[in-house]
């Protein structure tokens, strides 16, 4: 599809409210404006579906066709000389791309704005790095992952993996970037095992720094980089959800006890990531072999157990509350496989995240989506597919009014994620033979 051409622009002048451009309107304006569009958008369907209209006439292709606009605009700034300009339109562009379903406007213009975001991502500051990275994630998400999807992800890969691995670079964009590779990799090139492979390698570069020395020994850490490695040890933890059993089997092998020595790490959510990586790599082993068995497995329990009941006074109170809570989950699976469920109410709906594969699944869209995730989950045919929804719901009245019991919807959702997982089995089967 031909890239969009963008008219020639002129020159920015700055006003009271921020930077302005031809039309006057400052930067702030247009991301409210975005917004508020978004919002009105999505208010007129819930009176439309409703049906308590008042007899008001709600022109919705109007507002559709006038957030567009909006975002289109968007789209050029993203390639405006003003750092400013640029800096407004990615974080418009990314609360857009995170509160609303936009595939039909996406597609149109997904060569145009991959290009703006790698010209971001090659020339700008880390700052700027940082939310390009964001909006990449983003923008995987609402491409799915169709052939448009990959296509995009083909061509931010290298960029993002450079950014990633560089030392130089800025903390901020860096871990930006680890997100991105993660989720990006894990929607668009899920069938492609050189660029999984790639993916894992250079995340696990990052976070491997910390793991303990030839003597057993901790390493010193970077003041500011415990963020970086937790982004970057979550990403990889999405990704090896993906990985052939052949795989996993070295992976688990290698990193688990590696992991187990990283629990005594001195950034809690560091450690809180180290032990649901942890979890997640029992489960995995334990879908391959239900006999699986860790050889120091004694030593992992005691260990989880400190941290569960972990009364440190020289750590923030809310530090050991969260700690204790999580690492009670990991001492209670490992030890009974026992997990805590948890519901996601949306809508009507509910998805019920009953293993630690759904769960790192479920925190990396929400994290990137934040408090959109439940509009995705509702809308987005992405989400809807890896969680085993079914097609998206369109309801009338008489529908809402006979909802289908709990204990129905449990047992649907469970029984369409694990028909989801063995599709996935038979696809990890068949990337074994290129691994």
């Amino acid at each position: 599809m031909p890239k969009n051409k963008k008219g020639k622009r002129g020159a920015s002048s700055k006003g009271k409210n921020g930077v302005k451009g031809e039309s006057g309107v400052s930067d702030d304006d247009l991301i409210s404006d975005v917004l508020s569009h978004f919002s009105s958008a999505s208010e007129s369907a819930s009176v439309l579906e409703d049906g308590t209209g008042g007899g008001e006439v709600v022109d919705e292709q109007a507002a559709q066709e006038e957030t567009e606009d909006k975002l289109k605009q968007c789209i050029d700034d993203v390639m405006d000389k003003s750092v400013k300009v640029r800096g407004a339109a990615l974080e418009s562009l990314r609360q857009a791309f995170s509160s609303r379903l936009l595939l039909d406007f996406l597609l149109e213009r997904r060569l145009t704005l991959s290009d703006c975001l790698e010209r971001c991502l090659r020339k700008g500051g880390g700052e700027e790095q940082a939310a390009a990275a964001a909006v990449c994630s983003l923008l995987c998400v609402q491409l799915g992952g169709g052939p448009e999807g990959e296509e995009g992800f083909k061509v931010l890969r290298p960029i993002l993996s450079a950014i990633l691995i560089d030392d130089s670079a800025s903390l901020s964009a860096r871990q930006s970037c680890a997100r991105a590779l993660g989720m990006c990799c894990y929607v668009s090139a899920a069938e492609d095992a050189e660029d999984l492979l790639k993916s894992l390698g250079h995340l696990e570069s990052v976070f491997s720094c910390v793991y303990p020395r030839a003597e057993g020994v901790l390493p010193v850490v970077k003041a500011g980089t415990p963020p970086l490695h937790t982004a970057a040890l979550q990403a990889w933890a999405l990704l090896i959800t993906l990985c052939p059993a052949s795989h996993l089997n070295t992976l688990i092998d290698h990193h688990l006890p590696l992991l187990q020595a990283s629990l005594d790490s001195a950034d809690v959510n560091f450690r809180i990531a180290v032990g649901e990586t942890i979890a997640l790599l029992y489960e995995l082993g334990r879908d391959i072999d239900r006999d699986f068995d860790y050889e120091d497995s004694d030593a992992l329990c005691d260990a989880l157990k400190g941290l569960a009941t972990d009364g440190n006074k020289h750590r923030a109170k809310n530090d050991r509350r969260k700690q204790r809570s999580i690492f009670r989950e990991v001492l209670q699976y490992i030890e009974n496989e026992d997990f805590s469920e948890e519901k996601i109410r949306f809508g009507i709906e509910a998805l019920y995240i009953d293993c630690w594969v759904r769960r790192r699944i479920y925190d990396a869209f929400k994290e990137g989506l934040e408090s959109g995730v439940r509009h995705h989950l509702q809308w987005n045919p992405l989400l809807r597919d890896m969680f085993g929804l079914g097609a998206p719901l369109i309801l009338d009245a008489s529908v809402k009014a006979s909802k289908i019991s709990r204990t129905e919807r449990h047992l649907f959702n469970s029984a369409a994620f694990k028909a989801r997982t063995k599709l996935r089995n038979k696809v990890r089967d068949k990337r074994a033979d290129v691994m």
